[in-house]
């Protein structure tokens, strides 16, 4: 009997150990899609701790999971740092990237590049969000095969400023995307592919403390890539606060745009992406324990 006990017990650190701090109450890791039919999307968060509200991988990554979820025929599958079973990255539609970029890129560690690669020439789509652009110059090239632009050290440049966004084109990306402005934290000056083809601008904005001219590509922190082999990407270089969630007309840019980069109609009036801002906190990561 006490074998039993302690059997169970075992289980149950076990299975709260999978489950690292921050991610809300229902969202399992690797959780398999109910219907094999479902377009997977793998979102792949970064477990560092950064600040509260600031670099939200955990926290980011679980908002889309539960936006994407309300979109029917759609499996949303959250992993963190890398997926741990060689399943969850098969068959999916598309990769969201939402972890730390330049010489800490998360693709850069062991074989994920080749993975990823891989998955790419199957038509697979990918989304890379914020500091994710951020390649070390000498994948700059590798990048842009990937997504159609990369931003490299001593050429690019990053900043925070305050944004309204209003003016958007006909891509179905922006199919029921209302105004939105939030505070954030911009990688620009992006190098793309050679005369930009299969790259589709999507927002362009500039410091205001600057002379930058904002219609310029020079402005560009939002695109979508159409791969010349097939497939899609999409890139926001946005997405330092996690409060920007709260504002309807981003939640709606970003999650279209994961349907779009999975090959998703992306519906007319736009994907669902109902979500009370009250309740953002809860999906912030937990400061880790001092030691």
């Amino acid at each position: 009997m006490r074998l039993a006990v302690l059997a169970l017990v075992a289980c149950a650190l076990s299975a709260s150990a999978a489950e690292p701090p921050g991610l809300p109450n229902g969202i399992k890791l690797e959780d398999p899609p109910a219907d094999p039919k479902a377009a997977k999307v793998v979102l792949i968060a970064g477990s560092n701790y950064f600040k509260p509200g600031e670099h939200e991988y955990l926290g980011g990554v679980a908002v889309l999971h539960d936006l994407l979820k309300q979109s029917p025929g759609v499996a949303p599958v959250v992993a963190i740092d890398w997926p741990t079973k060689p399943e969850t990255l098969a068959g999916a539609k598309a990769v969201v990237f939402l972890f730390d970029g330049g010489e800490k890129h998360g693709l850069l560690k062991g074989d994920r590049l080749a993975e990823i690669a891989k998955l790419v020439d199957g038509g697979t789509g990918l989304v890379q969000l914020h500091q994710t652009a951020d390649y070390p110059k000498d994948f700059g090239d590798r990048a842009r095969g990937l997504v159609g632009g990369a931003w490299e050290p001593k050429h690019s440049q990053r900043a925070h400023w305050v944004t309204e966004f209003k003016d958007f084109s006909d891509h179905p990306i922006f199919r029921g995307v209302t105004p939105f402005k939030i505070d954030d934290g911009y990688l620009w000056k992006i190098k793309f592919v050679p005369g930009m083809k299969g790259v589709s601008p999507l927002l362009r904005t500039v410091n205001p403390k600057g002379k930058d001219d904002p219609k310029a590509d020079d402005a560009i922190i939002s695109w979508a890539y159409d791969r010349p082999e097939g497939g899609r990407a999409f890139v926001f270089t946005g997405g330092h606060l996690h409060k920007s969630f709260g504002e309807e007309g981003y939640r709606r840019f970003l999650t279209n745009a994961i349907l779009w980069s999975a090959g998703v109609d992306v519906p007319k009036a736009g994907a669902p992406v109902a979500l009370d801002a009250a309740d953002l906190p809860k999906y912030q990561a937990k400061p880790p324990e001092k030691k």
